[in-house]
């Protein structure tokens, strides 16, 4: 059983291991989906830890000042997104979707920032 959780612009969020679902209570696991073309809005994941996997798809993440730094990624590629680190995820492809599988401890926290320029 899924559920759909906290969510951001672009960036669907659904659930498998959670407090909702589950007995967990320390850790948040789920798949997040992008569609081709687009990226999420600026947001941060607040005191949880983040690690992400692309599953399927090409993916990027914009980080730093201005969101100016950019990190690429493919299937198979893993990346960690700090606590209370700014970010923006987009799908590097304008016909794929992107999937990633998602860890975050202590809960899936999400704080969304609004729009930035892309």
């Amino acid at each position: 059983m899924t559920e759909v959780t906290g969510q951001t612009e672009y960036a669907l969020r659904r659930a498998g291991v959670s407090q909702v679902n589950t007995d967990a209570t320390r850790i948040w696991l789920g798949k997040v989906h992008t569609p081709p073309g687009y990226a999420s809005e600026a947001h941060h994941h607040g005191e949880a830890e983040t690690a992400g996997y692309v599953l399927k798809g090409r993916a990027f993440i914009l980080i730093g000042e201005d969101y100016r730094e950019r990190v690429d990624l493919e299937e198979g590629d893993f990346v960690f997104v700090p606590p209370h680190t700014p970010h923006i995820e987009g799908n590097a492809s304008d016909t794929e979707e992107l999937i990633w599988m998602t860890a975050r401890t202590p809960d899936n926290i999400v704080v969304n920032l609004g729009r930035a320029d892309q």
